[in-house]
């Protein structure tokens, strides 16, 4: 029988060595990770459980994605379930979005929202949205016939790849990006797409060295012929009486060069403005950006109690309409955010599904309902919510989360942890490799079309020419009785109380 050559035997020591090797350090770490958990005082379950508490540990990490990916059915996933998700991604890849035999959705729990199918439904199958003005008392107007948006998500909360392939993506759908409130950089103004320049309360990329307005820097960004718009943010739909906040390990040399903060800090904006201690201070500030920019400008803001909005068309009527902002944006109370209080995320503010109508039942109350446009804002990433809103009222709806999906967001849930998969909220250029902004953008610009087409689907069974022409009376709600009712008597059309005063401030 012939014997191993002096080779394989070597081979042969060197594989066992190192099996013994591996063995040993293996033990070794047992040893010490077992020391360290019995010696440490902040782990109960360590301390009694050294070594195989950690694994309680890694799996609860790895239940998210086990949840997401093997457990949860279709509809039951939080925020967004797998359903509305698998929408997105395929509109987003313009692909059929077609389903067959038959429904999954349950239409039997309170709240569920339907469509009233009209007998005769219109025939128009590429029918034009209805043009949008805003700003009537501005230098410069802006209309737009864009039906779904993109809301604000600001660069340093999202990626360099991630903003380029936005603004591309919005440019070729014909549609604004919102800026959110980190300033402008070069990549929105790259894709050369229409923008809307929000301020937040830390007034990055606008500040002063003491936090307040530079009109300088005010001008400057009104000076892009693509700044539409500006957008003062009050609050955000996760957080609610909280500003801005921004890890420090996302503040990078270049994004603190567009907010004007010091690098590698946190920047963690004020609760609020400090000039705006009420409505009188709100409408001042309004007023300012309007006539130094010379372009319309609205407010961001999560209701929490209709008295706001009262006491806000109260003054509005005291000075004139010129005054009112050209538009709100209304944030639900279920919206999204890179980094929240747990508080506030879960317990603050109202949900859309009330502040919307309720928004817009004051406008009429106080005559300024074709003055002061409606936006909204929060867990609208899917046709039926998306028409649910124009049906209550809202003149335009905006997103962020739907278009994070058409990125390629997998819901990883690691946004404030710049760990983000995908490479959208993350400045990491290991991991922002994958996001090529070339083809996400394409992305973006089908998911914006496709939302359009199957809003225009929606209103023509409904028998209107397209989704503006939506009202209360297209939509029904389910009552806890198992009944439904007609949106309209659940929300019955307010009478004016007066008109409104005109060129008195």
């Amino acid at each position: 029988m012939p014997q191993p050559s002096g080779t394989a035997l070597t081979l042969l020591e060197i594989l066992a060595f190192t099996f013994i090797f591996a063995i040993g350090l293996g033990l070794l770490t047992l040893v010490v990770l077992y020391i360290r958990d019995k010696t440490q005082t902040d782990s109960t379950l360590r301390r009694n459980y050294p070594v195989l508490a950690r694994f309680r540990y890694l799996f609860e990490h790895l239940g998210e994605f086990f949840r997401q990916y093997f457990f949860a059915l279709d509809r039951e996933e939080m925020p967004f379930n797998r359903a509305e998700r698998s929408w997105v991604y395929r509109a987003a890849k313009n692909v059929d979005s077609t389903v067959a035999f038959g429904s999954t959705r349950d239409l039997r729990p309170a709240g569920t929202v339907y469509f009233v199918n009209s007998a005769f439904p219109d025939l128009a199958h590429n029918s034009a949205a209805s043009p949008l003005t805003f700003g009537p008392y501005s230098r410069h107007p802006y209309s737009t016939d864009a039906v779904f948006c993109i809301s604000g998500m600001s660069f340093g909360a999202i990626s360099v790849p991630a903003v380029r392939a936005l603004s591309r993506g919005a440019k070729q759908a014909g549609i604004w990006l919102n800026t959110g409130e980190g300033g402008l950089s070069p990549y929105h103004l790259e894709g050369g797409c229409d923008l809307v320049f929000q301020i937040g309360t830390g007034k990055f990329g606008v500040r002063d060295l003491a936090g307040g307005f530079d009109d300088d820097k005010l001008r400057a960004v009104a000076s892009h012929e693509t700044v539409r718009m500006f957008e003062l943010k009050l609050s955000q739909g996760a957080k609610p009486g909280k500003g801005g906040i921004l890890p420090g390990a996302k503040v990078t040399p270049e994004i603190a060069a567009i907010r004007g903060i010091p690098e590698g800090l946190d920047a963690i904006s004020p609760n609020r403005h400090p000039e705006a201690a009420d409505v009188a201070g709100l409408l001042d500030m309004i007023a300012h950006i309007r006539e130094t920019t010379g372009k319309p400008t609205g407010l961001k803001t999560v209701i929490g109690s209709p008295e706001f909005l009262r006491t806000l068309c109260q003054e509005i009527q005291i000075r004139g309409v010129e005054s009112a902002p050209d538009f709100i944006t209304i944030d639900s109370a279920d919206g999204g955010t890179g980094a929240a209080p747990m508080s506030l995320i879960d317990n603050m503010g109202m949900p859309l599904r009330e502040s919307l109508p309720l928004a817009v039942d004051v406008l009429v109350t106080y005559g300024l309902r074709d003055r002061i446009k409606i936006c909204a804002s929060g867990k609208l990433i899917n046709p039926s919510e998306v028409a649910w809103a124009y049906c209550a009222g809202a003149d335009m709806v905006v997103s962020a989360r739907g278009f994070m999906f058409a990125l390629g967001c997998i819901q990883a849930l690691q946004c404030n942890k710049n760990t983000c998969p995908t490479g959208i909220t993350t400045h990491d250029p290991r991991l922002q490799y994958g996001l090529d902004p070339a083809s996400k953008s394409v992305r973006v610009a089908q998911y914006a079309q496709n939302m359009s087409k199957e809003l225009d689907i929606i209103a023509h069974s409904c028998g209107v020419e397209g989704p503006r022409q939506l009202c209360r009376e297209h939509a029904r709600i389910v009552l806890d009785t198992g009944r439904s009712i007609s949106m309209a008597e659940l929300f019955p059309a307010p009478k004016p109380l007066a008109a409104p005063a005109t060129g008195n401030h």
